[in-house]
């Protein structure tokens, strides 16, 4: 659950075995190198998750020295959605619940299941899944600079994404 003036971010697939876990392992990164880790939450978790992270997804986010072997798949809490401002699934069919139901901002990111693929389709898949956070992290960032420079960025950040959904 997002604390208090936090933003949380969740990343949802089916099996949170490969894209969900990369992107959320490079938000982190991205997070905190942008100096955001008291503002950015970030999650992720899948409706009908796998037993372990896919091995070739471990292999390829330690080529750039990003450790998620010890992540385990995990279940979505459906209730802890409500308090997510992005709410981001992977492009797999999740039929198991409507994202606009949480009046959270929702965005499908058509990606390719790295699942039985070869290492450099999976650097692909990673590639593309960094640009993406990488730009909502840009866009996040852009919201809050629109603000008064009198606040730190960490609220600028928090005031802008509350008025952009309304809360």
């Amino acid at each position: 659950m997002a604390s208090n003036g936090t933003i949380r971010i969740d990343f949802i697939c089916v099996r949170n075995a490969g894209r969900s876990q990369m992107a959320a392992a490079l938000a982190e990164q991205i997070r905190d190198e942008r100096d955001l880790d008291g503002v950015v939450e970030i999650h992720s978790a899948g409706t009908n998750p796998a037993d372990h992270i896919d091995g070739t997804v471990v292999g390829v986010m330690e080529e750039i020295n990003i450790d998620i072997s010890d992540r385990r798949p995990r279940y979505v809490v459906l209730d802890d959605l409500k308090d997510s401002h992005y709410l981001i699934t992977m492009g797999c069919s999740i039929t198991e619940f409507n994202p606009a139901q949480f009046g959270v901002e929702s965005r499908t990111w058509e990606l390719r299941d790295p699942e039985g693929t070869d290492p450099e389709t999976v650097r692909e898949i990673r590639d593309e899944i960094e640009t993406r956070v990488e730009q909502l992290f840009d866009e996040i960032e852009a919201t809050a600079n629109d603000r008064t420079t009198e606040k730190s960025l960490s609220a600028r950040v928090q005031s802008a994404v509350k008025d952009a959904l309304s809360f």
